[in-house]
């Protein structure tokens, strides 16, 4: 089966601009050109669109979108299994938002009391669940079952107040990163900053804190795809990142 732009762009949901806009920028080029100069495109194309979508419902950005499936190694089942696993994730954590929601809503139309605590119960135990199935088999052989047993007891134990200034330290993690990042410095002020609030941010995890630890956490940063993922909103963000972690631990005037 071929399609010209407006026939794909009603199959799968987008606009036709949207698919001449990735024919421009080099992620999705149509399989030839018809005589009448219409973009045509095959099975190949199609896949490939289907999977462009999968990563941009996941929140990847187009530029980091073209450097994974522009790899020699890229494997699209490997991927589809990942999308799986983030999609299902990503249903168990709406499953327990609305079971929260719907416990409040008990507890304000007069049903049983809500403590604080059970008012952040779907919030912190899905963190917990999120990170433990998409990481859980490697923090465990780097660090041990001891530390992340502790690490998760940290997290559910957490305050309210607590869990709001975490999620706020990631917003901030992200945005000083990115002004970082267009320094081109990782040992520069901006970096540093970056590096300092990712280590407040970890405080709120962890039962203790090692510059070695951070270190290392930082590079699996870069090793591992998801956790890259993360990171990644522009190519090189993420090994920007474990640069300026690395200098920042370096640093005598850091204390651990």
């Amino acid at each position: 089966m071929e399609y010209t732009v407006q026939k794909l762009g009603r199959l799968a949901g987008v606009s036709a601009r949207t698919l001449r806009f990735y024919d421009e920028v080099g992620i999705l080029k149509p399989a030839r050109i018809n005589s009448s100069g219409y973009r045509i495109y095959g099975a190949a194309e199609v896949d490939r669109l289907q999977q462009i979508l999968f990563y941009r419902e996941l929140g990847v950005g187009l530029d980091r979108i073209k450097e994974i499936m522009g790899d020699p190694d890229y494997d699209g089942v490997r991927a589809l299994r990942l999308h799986r696993e983030e999609l299902l994730e990503r249903r168990e954590r709406l499953d327990a938002l609305i079971a929260n929601v719907e416990r409040t809503l008990d507890a304000r139309e007069g049903g049983k009391d809500m403590s604080d605590e059970e008012k952040f119960e779907g919030f912190k135990d899905k963190l917990i669940a999120d990170n433990e199935a998409r990481y859980g088999a490697e923090v465990r052989a780097k660090y041990g079952d001891e530390t992340i047993d502790r690490s998760n007891a940290k997290l559910r134990g957490m305050s309210e107040a607590d869990y709001a200034e975490m999620n706020k330290l990631a917003d901030e993690i992200h945005a000083s990163l990115a002004e970082a990042f267009k320094t081109g410095d990782p040992e520069g002020e901006a970096a540093r900053r970056t590096a300092e609030l990712h280590k407040r941010w970890l405080s709120y995890s962890w039962s203790s804190y090692s510059k070695e630890a951070h270190a290392g956490l930082a590079q699996m940063y870069v090793d591992d795809e998801r956790f890259t993922a993360y990171y990644e909103k522009e190519p090189g963000m993420t090994a920007f990142l474990r640069d300026a972690i690395v200098a920042y631990v370096g640093r005598s005037d850091n204390e651990a």
